[in-house]
Parts: structure tokens; sequence; C-alpha cells
């Protein structure tokens, strides 16, 4: 059976989250351009040795932080963009929480000590778990609603 689900106006916000960590995706793929430059790690390089060149560390740094959240994109994409389905203004407040703290937790991991990720970065954890709840709390909707 097919559901049929509107989109309120406040799922813009949700959109609009979307865009923002678009943009800090971008901007950090920037960075990690410049510290290859600094660095001398040239492409196809995914990563530096150590034996290789001395200042891996920093610059696996720099992209192990660009990475991780290429990594965790796919979640927080689904999650944002599912649970705010219902959910619209807690999803895009989580949402916005989640790219700030992303954005610290890149500066943070960038700085060579990649422990200095959590410092305000670590906030990107209890954001995508109440993203997690918003979504699961739209499919345990779309059950009830399906089986009524």
């Amino acid at each position: 059976m097919a559901v049929s689900v509107e989109l309120s106006k406040e799922y813009g916000y949700v959109v609009l989250v979307v865009v923002a960590y678009a943009f800090l995706n971008f901007w950090m793929s920037f960075q990690v351009g410049a510290a290859r430059k600094k660095y001398k790690v040239f492409y196809p390089t995914m990563y530096a040795t150590e034996s290789e060149n001395k200042d891996a560390k920093p610059f696996n740094c720099v992209q192990r932080g660009h990475q991780n959240s290429i990594e965790m994109m796919p979640l927080f994409f689904a999650t944002l963009l599912l649970g705010g389905l219902q959910h619209p203004v807690a999803a895009a407040a989580l949402g916005l929480l989640y790219t700030v703290a992303r954005f610290f937790y890149f500066k943070g991991y960038a700085t060579g000590v990649p422990e200095n990720r959590y410092k305000l970065g670590g906030l990107n954890f209890p954001a995508i778990m109440g993203l997690i709840i918003c979504t699961a709390s739209f499919g345990i909707n779309l059950v009830i609603r399906e089986a009524i």
C-alpha cells in the first residue's frame, strides 16, 4: 500500500541544513588541498607515510578529519532527510548542531593532535543519535498508520 507524505513549509529548514553541510564539505576538501601543497603529499597518495614524509601525521590528521566526515555523510543525510519528514524543526536543529560540531571536529583533528577533535566536535555524536531517533519515530509512525 502506498503512503503519501506531505512536506511542511518547515521542511525547508532541513533542506537548508543539507546545503550548509555541502558547503562545509566543500570547505574541508579545500583544506585538504591546501595541506597537500603545504606538506607535499601529491595525488594519488591518499595518506602520507612517515618513512617518506616527515609531515605525514599533520597531513593525515587533516585528511582523516575530512574522510571521516565523508564516511558519516550518508548516515547524516539519510537520518536528516527522513527524520525531518515528521520532525522538521527538531531534525533541522539537530542537523545544524551536527554540522557545527563537524566543523569543530575537523578543526580539532587538523591541529595534528587527533584527541582535539572531541573538544566541541564530540557534539556530533548526540546530534546524530537524535537524528536516528527522529528517523525511527518516523518509521514507527508509518508502520502504525499502515496497520490502522
